[in-house]
Order: C-alpha cells, then structure tokens, then sequence
C-alpha cells in the first residue's frame, strides 16, 4: 500500500491569520496558546468536528499539539474528510521556540506545558 506523505509545514510558515486547530488537552490549552486559535482537544475531535469545519469554512487549517504525534493524526484524518489540513511540525514546543507569540486565558505568562 502506497500513502501520501503527511502534508507538513514548519511553524515560520503559519500565517499570522491562519486557522490554527490546537488538539491539546485542556491543561495545556490552558497553560499557552496561540492567540484566536480554535481549542478542539483530540480526545473531543470526533464529536466536535463539525466546529472544525465551520470554523476552517475552505481555508487551510494548521493542526498543532505539544511535539506534533497528535496532531498528526488529525491531519491525517481531517486530510481523509477532504479538508486542506497541514500538521505544524514540532507543535507548541516549536512555535515556542521559534518566538512565535503565545497568550492565556488569564493574563498569566504562556509557557507550553
């Protein structure tokens, strides 16, 4: 059996006002995040998918989790529901560390839990 590649890109590539798909868990939404991203933690993905398409509505989505497992595998299956999906590879852990900006809910300092 023949797969395509995982279609991925690294975090530099992240348009400021892309759709960003955070499929961490709750504590580590809560800890940093990237700011107007859309929190759908991949334990809740298949209940919640139709959120997922109203919000991407067309556009690319960029999928991120802590190092880039889980959100690879909701890249894989959002790529299998025909939407244009991307896995952001090394996650939060990369966009930290590339500087990328990151915000909480509380106003407290972001860090990647």
């Amino acid at each position: 059996m023949n797969f395509a590649p995982l279609p991925s890109v690294d975090v530099a590539a992240v348009p400021a006002d892309g759709l960003v798909l955070d499929v961490r868990e709750n504590d580590e939404w809560a800890a940093g995040h990237v700011e107007g991203a859309l929190h759908v933690p991949m334990s809740d993905f298949v209940a919640r998918f139709g959120e997922v398409t109203e919000a991407a509505d067309g556009r690319k989505a960029y999928v991120v989790c802590r190092v880039g497992g889980r959100s690879a595998q909701v890249t894989q299956y959002l790529v299998q529901q025909g939407m244009d999906a991307v896995n952001v590879d090394g996650g939060m852990l990369a966009w930290d560390g590339a500087g990328r900006p990151m915000v909480t809910d509380n106003g407290s300092p972001a860090f990647v839990l």
